[in-house]
């Protein structure tokens, strides 16, 4: 067998999210596609149907996922909010949130110019995950950044007073 010659897999980054889906991976594979344009890469079941593996690619990115297997010892699953937001960066946010929206996203944090530079919004999709979708659209000084998070938490750069 020959030798993997970088140590990270074409077409990956250093970090790739792999999620356990509750409510069944091929579904999720398919609100993907609609939601966020993903392309399957692959779906393993096993004997029992249930995903062991499933990868898609968003943009530049992959995203792992599976169907939920208790019985191994698998991380819980959460119910209600997740301690973590799944960020993607797009050429028009304005229109990828649409998209999300019409495939079923809940609203979290509406699309709006944000004081460091993106225009952001917050969206839950219909599996309980979180998603931020954003494009850069100004790149700013630090000092410009913090002049603006003062003013839009009325000149306080955390909120309090």
């Amino acid at each position: 067998m020959a030798k993997a010659t970088n140590p990270v897999p074409k077409g990956f980054h250093s970090i790739t999210p792999h999620l356990t889906v509750k409510q069944g991976a091929v579904q999720y594979m398919k609100f993907l596609e609609r939601a966020f344009g993903a392309v399957e890469l692959g779906l393993a079941p096993g004997p029992d149907g249930r995903i062991m593996h499933a990868e898609a690619r968003i943009g530049d990115s992959i995203v792992f996922f599976n169907d939920d297997f208790p019985e191994f010892s698998g991380a819980p699953i959460a119910e209600g909010r997740w301690p973590f937001v799944l960020h993607l960066y797009v050429p028009d946010a304005d229109a990828a949130f649409n998209r999300a929206v019409e495939a079923g996203c809940e609203v979290v944090m509406p699309l709006a110019d944000q004081f460091w530079g993106d225009r952001y919004g917050l969206l839950r999709d219909p599996f309980g995950f979180a998603w931020s979708i954003a494009t850069h659209v100004e790149d700013l000084t630090s000092e410009e950044m913090e002049a603006r998070q003062k003013a839009a938490f009325g000149g306080s750069a955390t909120g309090t007073p």
